[in-house]
């Protein structure tokens, strides 16, 4: 094959290798991007958003390839010029490009997973993965035919390889490798400036922002994003994002918070702690919520007729109180968790379950615990993952997880943990001490069956195990829920217990847009078997933030809150939901949703009542204040220490000082 002159100026030499290997990569890279859009073809918007995609992406992918190049120029720089002399040394050099085009194509295999996931490039939550390589591999290993792709994955290797030899292009870098220092000093500055360059230069900020977000993901690439997210898995909201002064932000947010009739308890203008006044008789009821991974709406035969998968979950759904417009806040199950315990805002980044001083935080557990409740956090998979002990034993939980229970308690398992099954046992079982104990008590109780491998144990529904993929997870997490309830009934802690289903998030966030509304729909109902909480439904737009305050509102209960949730019953006004991921933060209303973005950027959508399509508005948010209200305040908490647990001690200051103003006696509670 006659190689052109020019190209064979650009690899006749020390560096000629790395320019090799580029070409590896962006070849690599852009059949990667071609195999997405293929898979996503009827998803993706076919216009100039789409050349302009892939325009991008070339961009992205020279300079992912120079970063990844950096060992590379590294080693080329120091050899001296007798090592290329040796036949040896060149045989090093064929297996060093091998070797590249090997991680190479492992690289684009694990993406094409992660999209499969994910339908998004490599993010932050990829870095998180590469923490929890025992589960993450496991997982891996368990849902996918291994050996085979790894068996593919060497004879694509070497096939390719072959074909790249035959060009002759490795034998001409070989050939002139042994450059003096000189020659050779100069050359790796240069490439070393053209790396720094393209690292100080671009970044996925400059992305356009498409209609379709599918379009928006194709034109990145997955290695520069996954070095990103080393560097921006927690962005600083005030640097980033579109902010107010401070206490105007505080005004708007103690505005927002206030619809539900609370009244504050401080002149401190950052501060929202206040007073919750639920009037009527305080109900001591023991709660046990199941937080259901990955349990999207569309799942439930209540929100869809066409599903038959839930069964047990339907019929409990007649006899609860059903919520029928509620949305996850995020899209990880750490972000479920936030929101459910902490009733706060999701904060750009990492959630707080993961981030350091996320103790002591103002939760519903701390609730719980003034009234001396026993508090526990019940999880099928190892607790350490995603930082969960540490975050609920730092808030006053204890804690039963696998690892707590040892293996013998343990009848079926995979990568993330028990099946639900055990997991309810385990949760019978703390119920019956605790009750015994004569002690009132509310368990956060965490599933993992719903969730890739898919497998579980054999006999239990009419589907197989993993071959029946996700459908076969979600029959088997609505029968292990409905045999739980079942063997709870003959419990005498029964009648006196609320048991509350809600899903950590959707199954799915893929969507056209930013921030697809319409995969953050999530069940959640409570179910009350004493009758103490009368069955029916609420059609209330709302999110995870508004369960904590909306569950304690049920209870009857009065205290001194800092949630940013209302009781959606009494609030007053336009309902809203928070919705957000890694970056984008958004307001949903309805018929609208107001979306901050990094860059101070703030964008707006007109969303459909029925399909709840998004269509995006030509000019800004006619409110921008409201969402920067929410954020803001909830990131400068965090930072500042502002959102701490009161003591059972100033619970009860708090209910002395409501009960002289009202007369109403509500200190007793306590």
């Amino acid at each position: 094959m006659k190689t052109p002159a020019w190209f064979s100026r650009c690899i006749t030499h020390r560096f000629g290798g790395l320019v090799l290997f580029v070409i590896l990569f962006v070849a690599v890279a852009t059949f990667t991007r071609i195999g997405l859009l293929l898979h996503e073809m009827w998803a993706v918007d076919w216009n100039a958003s789409l050349l302009a995609s892939f325009a991008w992406g070339l961009v992205f992918d020279v300079g992912a390839a120079l970063l990844f190049s950096l060992p590379g120029w590294l080693v080329l720089t120091l050899l001296p010029k007798r090592f290329f002399e040796r036949r040896w040394a060149r045989a090093l050099g064929h297996l060093a490009l091998m070797g590249g085009l090997a991680v190479l194509l492992f690289t684009a295999v694990s993406e094409r997973v992660f999209w499969d996931e994910f339908s998004v490039r490599f993010n932050f939550i990829a870095v998180d993965y590469l923490v929890y390589t025992t589960e993450v591999l496991a997982n891996i290993n368990e849902s996918y035919p291994m050996p085979a792709i790894f068996a593919g994955l060497a004879i694509a290797t070497v096939g390719l390889y072959l074909l790249f030899v035959r060009t002759g292009w490795v034998d001409q870098w070989l050939e002139h490798a042994a450059d003096g220092w000189q020659k050779r000093y100069a050359a790796g500055a240069a490439w070393l400036a053209l790396t720094v360059l393209a690292g100080w230069g671009l970044n996925q900020g400059q992305l356009p922002s498409y209609q379709n977000n599918y379009n928006r993901e194709l034109a990145k690439d997955g290695v520069w994003s996954l070095f990103a997210a080393f560097r921006n898995n927690e962005l600083a909201y005030d640097e980033f994002y579109a902010t107010l002064p401070l206490d105007e932000a505080f005004a708007e947010a103690r505005k927002e918070v206030a619809f539900d009739g609370s009244r504050f308890l401080t002149d401190n203008p950052r501060d929202l702690l206040r007073w919750i006044d639920n009037p009527g008789e305080e109900q001591r009821l023991n709660v046990i919520q199941i937080t259901v991974e990955s349990l999207s709406a569309d799942f439930l035969g209540v929100f869809n007729s066409e599903s038959t998968l839930t069964p047990e979950l339907d019929a409990l759904a007649e006899k609860s109180l059903l919520f029928t417009n509620f949305y996850a806040t995020g899209t990880r199950t750490t972000r479920g968790m936030e929101a459910l315990s902490l009733s706060l805002p999701p904060t750009p980044g990492r959630s707080l379950i993961k981030r350091p001083r996320n103790d002591g935080l103002f939760t519903l557990g701390s609730v719980f615990q003034s009234r001396d409740y026993d508090t526990a956090f019940i999880y099928g998979g190892y607790g350490y993952f995603d930082n969960m002990n540490a975050f609920f034993s730092g808030n006053g939980y204890r804690i039963v997880d696998r690892g707590s229970v040892g293996d013998d308690d343990v009848t079926f398992a995979n990568a993330w943990g028990a099946c639900d099954g055990d997991l309810y046992r385990w949760t019978m079982r703390e119920a019956d001490a605790d009750y015994a104990a004569g002690k009132p008590f509310h368990y956060f109780v965490m599933t993992t069956s719903n969730h890739r491998p898919y497998t579980f144990p054999d006999g239990k529904i009419d589907l197989p195990s993993k071959e029946s993929g996700r459908a076969g997870a979600v029959k088997y997490t609505d029968q292990a829920i409905g045999e739980f309830i079942r063997e709870a009934s003959s419990k005498p802690w029964f009648k006196n217990t609320v048991f509350v289903v809600v899903a950590d998030h959707c199954a799915s966030v893929a969507g056209r847009s930013e921030l697809p509304v319409k995969s953050y729909h999530i069940p959640l109902m409570v179910y009350a078997p004493g009758g103490q909480i009368e069955a029916g439904r609420i059609d209330d737009l709302m999110s995870q933030v508004d369960y904590a305050p909306t569950l304690l509102g049920l209870l009857n209960w009065s205290y001194a809150s800092r949630f940013y949730g209302w009781d959606v019953r009494r609030a007053v006004g336009d309902r809203r939901a928070l919705v957000g991921n890694y970056q984008k933060l958004g307001l949903f209303e309805e018929g609208r949703l107001d979306i901050l973005s990094p860059r101070s950027e703030c964008s707006s959508y007109k969303v459909d009542h029925t399909t709840l399509v998004q269509t995006r508005r030509g000019e800004p948010s006619p409110e921008p204040n409201e969402v920067v209200g929410y954020y803001q305040t909830a990131a400068w908490l965090y930072q500042n220490d502002g959102y701490k647990a009161l003591t059972p001690a100033e619970q009860r200051r708090y209910a002395e000082q409501a009960n002289a103003a009202s007369g109403d006696g509500m200190a007793a509670n306590y």
